[in-house]
């Protein structure tokens, strides 16, 4: 197994800390608005990444915290006229409905970060006594960059440059503005009721700081309860590199002294029709969005291809978003459902069918198996594991068509598409029971009518019975075989 490490720049190979259990953090969503594709995006490669390593037989343990404090959160909520924590539980219950309809697994800890303030008080502490942070004179905590020697590391920068006895309280800047950070800020009249009290020990004295804790040490801290010291893999977008997963080194490794995570994995950028996307630039969606575009595709169909479409291409890589490949992702949902239906409905009438498999065949569903763990196994390479699916779906689709399998064989296909979906989840196979269900006996009769207007070159009736037939929510399949309807 080898991954793209950030940490190093390079592909490494992937050694957990141990085997029985390994550790994975990635940082959830600040919750002030819906989630936008962007972040659908990663929180779908995410998935990838958890169900891929599962896949391939690890153990895993998962944490994600959900950021309801910081100043987006309290700037929202407040220009709402909204109580920060009400406010904030609305956007996470409906970020956890989008994840669930693109079938995102949650996470074995989904943590609210305002549930962390005793363990974030505790590093800060930590910290105070070993002189990685000081308190200053406006009356908050920072941390003294200059006091951890590896600062820069992950991020690649040259500290050389920084200029002493800088502070910044913004939870987001950028590199030039590296400086010393805020761990606990102090309240402000614009923070409104959102406050909590921290009792810190500083120079022999207990004080009680009334005030909020920085972004950065919310992530510390949510892995510090459930991981304690270190974890194997923490991902999320290459954007929070800099400053928040740099800052979260530093503030673990000054409270433990041991290397916090062994791997970085970080996600690349989603453009729009080539463009950044912004709300200036009417480009900006969430699913909601797009369930409204295309409100005339059955709903799991659409999320289905939207997670095929963020899934084909690399996770390190920028990906472009646009309707018509949307469109493409929708046309192959649809091709790959009618193989399985074609599939399946092989088997169920192939009771006189020879039973068994092939040594041939046996050969053949291992090379499939073998190289598709072979690009998992390569930095999650969905592309090329996606082209080792597609190969699958018409390997499948021309020796169905010649009626070249046995039951047996037909039976292993359909176990196979599962072992795929075990990490890709693009197939739905529900769609098998709708194969099951009684066609009402009018929609037969229809059928059969329509069947014979056809035969009759009546194609204007012929095409009217289809539109009443679909209209009464079943479509028409047409193949050598002949004629059925399935339900829409």
């Amino acid at each position: 197994m080898q991954v793209y490490n950030t940490k190093t720049r390079k592909k490494e190979e992937f050694k957990p800390l141990k085997q029985q259990e390994v550790k994975v953090y990635y940082c959830g969503p600040t919750v002030y608005n819906y989630a936008h594709i962007w972040n659908l995006r990663t929180y779908i490669y995410e998935d990838i990444v958890v169900r891929s390593l599962r896949f391939l037989w690890y153990k895993l343990s998962t944490t994600m915290n959900i950021t309801d404090i910081d100043d987006k959160t309290i700037r929202d909520s407040m220009a709402a006229w909204e109580k920060l924590i009400p406010f904030t539980e609305k956007y996470t219950k409906a970020f956890l409905e989008d994840t669930k309809k693109l079938w995102i697994q949650e996470a074995d800890n989904v943590v609210p970060v305002s549930t962390l303030i005793p363990e974030m008080v505790r590093m800060i502490q930590t910290m105070l006594n070993r002189k990685n942070a000081y308190l200053s004179d406006d009356g908050s905590i920072y941390f003294n960059v200059k006091s951890f020697k590896k600062y820069g590391r992950l991020a690649n920068l040259d500290m050389s440059w920084m200029k002493e006895s800088v502070r910044i309280d913004n939870d987001e800047y950028d590199k030039e503005s590296a400086a010393d950070f805020a761990l606990w800020k102090v309240y402000k009249k614009e923070d409104g009721d959102n406050f909590w009290e921290g009792s810190f020990e500083i120079n022999g004295e207990r004080v009680t700081l009334k005030g909020r804790p920085g972004w950065h040490i919310e992530c510390s801290a949510c892995n510090m309860k459930y991981f304690w010291a270190q974890i194997d893999i923490h991902m999320w977008w290459i954007d929070n590199l800099f400053p928040h997963h740099q800052n979260e080194v530093a503030q673990t490794e000054a409270c433990t002294r041991k290397e916090f995570s062994k791997y970085w994995l970080h996600w690349g950028h989603l453009t729009v029709d080539g463009k950044k996307m912004s709300k200036s630039a009417w480009n900006f969606y969430t699913l909601k969005d797009l369930e409204e575009k295309f409100s005339d595709v059955n709903t799991w169909i659409l999320y289905r291809a939207i997670r095929l479409s963020f899934i084909n291409g690399k996770y390190r890589d920028s990906i472009d978003f646009s309707f018509s490949k949307l469109e493409q992702a929708l046309n192959t949902i649809k091709k790959i459902d009618e193989t399985i239906k074609t599939l399946d409905r092989s088997i169920q009438t192939g009771e006189k069918k020879v039973l068994m498999i092939s040594r041939v065949f046996r050969n053949e569903m291992q090379i499939i198996l073998s190289e598709y763990m072979q690009r998992l196994e390569d930095d999650f390479n969905m592309p090329e594991a996606l082209a080792e699916f597609h190969s699958f779906v018409k390997f499948v689709n021309t020796w169905i068509a010649d009626q070249s399998f046995s039951l047996d064989e037909e039976k292993s296909l359909l176990d196979m598409f599962k072992t795929f979906n075990e990490v890709l989840w693009i197939i739905d196979f529900s769609i098998l029971e709708e194969l099951t269900e009684d066609i009402p006996q009018d929609i037969q009769e229809k059928l059969e009518a329509r069947n014979i207007a056809k035969k009759n070159k009546d194609f204007e009736g012929a095409d009217k019975m289809r539109n009443e037939l679909e209209e009464a929510g079943y479509k028409i399949i047409d193949n050598r075989e002949g004629s059925r309807v399935e339900k829409i």
